[in-house]
Order: structure tokens, then C-alpha cells, then sequence
């Protein structure tokens, strides 16, 4: 599923949701220079606000597919494993990641994330949490179980930030281990998002595995979810929660 998203990179990038800009500041308020290494930028949706603000952004891509992506939209990347990635000796402000980090082993991820900061410097991963309205989420709901029974989205039945309580705790508790870091913070922006029809539908299938499904099977799944948006009005709007795991590194050398 971790190597699904490079399927369809331009789709991934014009439909997948940014991030919002009280979430950017925040971040560049707490970090001590404009030096930013971004973890598994994909398209570069996760280093644009930065680059914006005047930073200089390093991405290491492990997806050759988003890597050419990212680099022919102008994004310095380094192809590579974020576990194996060879610094050369290069240091940062932060190491940022935007939608990926349950992808990063827990405690290797931030173990090397400490190795590459400077002084003062930060960790910052965040997820943006989606939690479209309560009926049109149970008729999606719906949708996947008759098409597709057996896959994780057809058993997802907690909605918006507490389905994603697990993953935060895991990497809070993955910076923890490491023993370089201070306390990890949890910092939360809500925001919304109002989507049509066929908005919506374009991004489904840029979520994990979907470009796995059977052919026939996405046609279903994509229709049945276009009769509920129809039976919704034709369009909604979507409560993000952009949910932030943080901490300083604490100058602890690592063998």
C-alpha cells in the first residue's frame, strides 16, 4: 500500500488536500532557521508552504515515480529510503512530513530525523484528518462494504481525529524512545474544505491501495459513492483537522 501512491502522481497532486497556512506558521515560529528537510514529500504538496515562505526545502523520496514528479515541478529531492538516506554531513532547522510518517518506522524515523537537526532544531509530522458529514460518510461507508467487503476502508467505523488517535500515539511514542528529543507535543487546525461531486471522486482513488482495486471494482466503488453524493445534494463540505506530533531535539548524540 506504502508504494501505491507514485500510481497516478498528477492525480495525487491536484486533488490531495494542502495544508493549512496557521499550521505553517506555527511550525516556522518554532524552529530556529529556514532550513527544512521534508521526509517523503510525494508530489511536494507538503514542502510548497514552506517554499512559499521563503525556505529552503530538501525532500527524500523513497517513490522514484513522485520523486520525478516533485523534481520536474521544481523540488530538490534525493531518492531514498528516509531509514537509510545518506545526510553527508548536512544539517537542518526541521524534518517535516506531510501525510507519511506511518510509513517511517517509529523509532528509526525520528532517531535519524535527531542525527540531521541542528541545535534547537525540530520534528514536525502531520496528517490532515478528513470527516466528511455524518450521513454522507456512513452511505460511503455502505459503498465499501457491499464492493468491496474485505478491504481496511470497509471496517473503518470511527470518524475524523479519533480514528487517527493510534497513529499519533505511535509516533509520539517512537520520538520518546529515541531519548533525543523533549516532550513531543500534539498541535491541532481545523479548517474545512467544500468539495462537488466530482472533486470528491477524483481524490478517492489516490488513497492508500486503491489503485490496487480490480478495475471493475473502482468503477463500482466510484459509482456508488457518486449516487450518495448525488442523494446529498451533489456536494458537501469536509471538516479537516490538520493534526501535528512535534518535539525539539535535545542535543543527545546518537551512536
Amino acid at each position: 500500500m506504502a508504494e501505491s501512491f507514485g500510481t497516478d502522481p498528477e492525480r495525487y497532486d491536484r486533488t490531495r488536500p494542502r495544508y493549512p497556512q496557521p499550521m505553517v506558521d506555527a511550525i516556522l515560529h518554532a524552529i530556529p532557521g529556514r532550513e527544512l528537510l521534508d521526509v517523503r514529500p510525494g508530489t511536494g504538496i507538503s514542502a510548497q508552504p514552506f517554499l512559499d515562505a521563503g525556505c529552503r526545502v530538501l525532500g527524500v523520496e523513497v517513490d522514484p515515480r513522485m520523486a520525478e514528479f516533485a523534481r520536474r515541478r521544481g523540488f530538490a529531492v534525493e531518492q531514498a529510503k528516509w531509514e537509510e538516506w545518506d545526510p553527508a554531513g548536512r544539517t537542518f532547522d526541521a524534518v517535516i512530513a506531510g501525510q507519511a510518517w506511518h510509513w517511517i518506522d517509529p523509532v528509526v524515523g525520528p532517531a535519524r530525523a535527531a542525527q540531521v537537526l541542528r541545535p534547537e532544531g525540530r520534528l514536525a509530522v502531520f496528517w490532515n484528518v478528513s470527516e466528511p458529514p455524518a450521513d454522507l460518510a456512513e452511505a460511503t461507508a455502505a459503498v465499501y462494504r457491499r464492493v468491496l467487503p474485505d478491504s481496511p476502508f470497509s471496517r473503518i467505523s470511527t470518524p475524523g481525529l479519533a480514528a487517527y488517535d493510534s497513529q499519533l500515539t505511535r509516533a509520539a511514542d517512537g520520538i520518546r524512545e529515541t531519548g533525543a528529543f523533549a516532550e513531543p507535543q500534539r498541535w491541532e487546525f481545523g479548517w474545512e474544505r467544500f468539495y462537488t461531486r466530482d472533486e470528491w471522486l477524483d481524490q478517492v482513488p489516490t488513497a492508500g491501495g486503491h489503485s490496487r482495486f480490480p478495475k471493475d471494482k473502482l468503477d463500482e466503488l466510484l459509482a456508488g459513492i457518486g449516487e450518495a453524493i448525488d442523494a446529498a445534494g451533489g456536494h458537501f463540505t469536509v471538516k479537516y483537522v490538520t493534526a501535528v506530533v512535534t518535539a525539539v531535539v535535545a542535543g543527545v548524540e546518537l551512536a
